[in-house]
């Protein structure tokens, strides 16, 4: 089974075309090599998925024959990420949480710029 159809079978992926792209942005990982979407998967393997800012790695226990629903994944795959690196990514998507909660979203626009530059050369 092709390694992008396998994590949208099993819910790591919204869409096949998000599993695919990461596979091409070198976020999937297949046994410690980087891979292509059309990469065959089997049971045994193990892989990992980019989630900033570390690897969650998982092993395939057995391949779906078509798209599974959430209370049956667990028969599928067994996540083997560590506990510090659950921690890592808890830890960021918390902090990310509570920026968006504050009001900031990614880069300070120009405007914002601005104002922290008139701000921090007033002292």
């Amino acid at each position: 089974m092709r390694i992008d159809k396998y994590l949208w079978y099993v819910r790591l992926s919204k869409t096949r075309s998000i599993a695919s792209k990461n596979c091409t942005a070198e976020k999937v990982q297949l046994n410690g090599m980087i891979v292509k979407p059309s990469k065959e998967i089997g049971q045994g393997d193990k892989f990992s998925l980019r989630d900033n800012p570390t690897w969650r790695t998982f092993k395939v226990i057995d391949l779906p024959k078509n798209r599974v629903g959430a209370k049956l994944v667990k028969d599928f795959l067994t996540e083997t990420t560590t506990l510090e690196d659950l921690e890592k990514i808890n830890l960021v998507q918390e902090m990310n949480r509570q920026n968006r909660f504050q009001g900031i979203v990614g880069r300070p626009t120009k405007r914002d710029r601005r104002d922290l530059d008139r701000f921090t050369s007033e002292d």
